[in-house]
């Protein structure tokens, strides 16, 4: 079997100044815009046939995700921020309880 040794200190220092030097969010975010921006103008140049063609596949394809996803157990994300409050609420009382429950039996 071979054996590794570690890196040269060189090596680790390159590695250090690597992850230093990670793209901000915002250059992400431009990215993707200028992503955006490109396919925009790629449909723009589109013929009229094939742009009728691509929106009539977008609206059959948005009609068959809302099928199947309310086929699925989803609740909305209002629903789930009332729950998680009511859930912090109870485990709060709960809490209350236990302390309660462990002066009264000292």
């Amino acid at each position: 079997m071979a054996q590794f040794s570690a890196p040269a200190p060189q090596l680790r220092t390159l590695f250090v100044r690597v992850k230093i030097f990670r793209a901000p969010k915002q250059d992400i975010i431009m990215q993707q815009h200028k992503i955006n921006e490109i396919a925009d103008k790629i449909e723009s140049l589109l013929p009229s046939g094939i742009r009728q063609v691509k929106d009539d596949f977008d609206d059959k394809l948005k009609k068959v995700l809302q099928q199947q996803l309310t086929k699925m157990d989803f609740v909305s994300r209002e629903e789930f921020d009332i729950q998680s409050k009511v859930l912090a609420r109870t485990r709060e009382k709960l809490e209350q309880l236990e302390k309660r429950v462990e002066e009264l039996s000292k």
